[in-house]
């Protein structure tokens, strides 16, 4: 059987992905700036989140469902005292409550709870869709419905450093976790809540932040820089 036609443009491009853009505004702008007619996107980041966002070129986007499904390594800021109706700093105030006195050995005592296999529920605030609509647009309107527990794992929870009303955490976990919602979690268990304030993406399976580019970087090069710095078709087969 012949090999299609594979071009110097099929392959997967690491995008460190700026605040305040959407996933799906990254893969326009690429798509756009090169005049790409295939481009997509492996895993969802919220539009406040930063870090790794894998772009699939071309005959690449065959491997999406495959990388999509890669366990992910966050790290992430929360403040406590504080509960938000998204979960995170983009969401409107709900609650403000006293922090009480926290060393980081308690707050990684306090995160072993949320390690291990899990069944988490969608914030409402989230992209998940219930009859065909976003959550998220039902929470605009100020409706909240049921949603499904899903099941998700987290290998590790880990807190390094505290600054009192801010905890810095790294977060190894499968696909679909929702990290705001360990934040939200983890502050109803202390009792004073918390939300998300920074998360960046830094593994999604063996692919990694460090060989990644900014965006601002990759829309500086003409197609021949593209070219060099994408991970071609047939090498991809090895980061499956």
């Amino acid at each position: 059987m012949a090999l299609p036609s594979i071009s110097p443009l099929d392959g997967a491009l690491l995008v460190d992905k700026p605040a305040t853009w959407t996933s799906h505004d990254v893969v326009a702008k690429v798509r756009n700036h090169f005049r790409l007619q295939k481009v997509g996107h492996c895993g969802t980041l919220d539009p406040m989140a930063t870090g790794l966002l894998i772009l699939l070129l071309g005959k690449a986007t065959r491997y999406s469902e495959r990388f999509m499904s890669s366990d992910k390594v966050y790290d992430g800021v929360m403040r406590l005292g504080e509960s938000t109706d998204s979960y995170d700093a983009d969401g409107e105030l709900t609650d403000s409550m006293p922090v009480p006195l926290l060393s980081v050995a308690e707050l990684n005592e306090t995160s072993k709870a949320f390690t291990g296999d899990l069944l988490q529920t969608p914030p409402m605030v989230s992209a998940v869709k219930i009859g065909g609509t976003p959550l998220y647009k039902l929470a605009r309107k100020g409706l909240v419905v049921a949603r499904e527990a899903r099941p998700v794992h987290v290998y590790a929870y880990q807190f390094d450093d505290y600054e009192e009303p801010f905890a810095y955490f790294r977060v190894s976990c499968t696909k679909g976790t929702y990290i705001r919602s360990l934040a939200h979690d983890l502050g109803q268990k202390l009792g004073c809540g918390a939300h998300l304030t920074k998360l960046r993406r830094v593994t999604s399976g063996r692919f990694d932040l460090a060989d990644g580019f900014s965006l601002s970087e990759i829309l500086q090069w003409d197609e021949a820089e593209l070219e060099k710095k994408i991970i071609p078709f047939l090498k991809l087969k090895s980061f499956e």
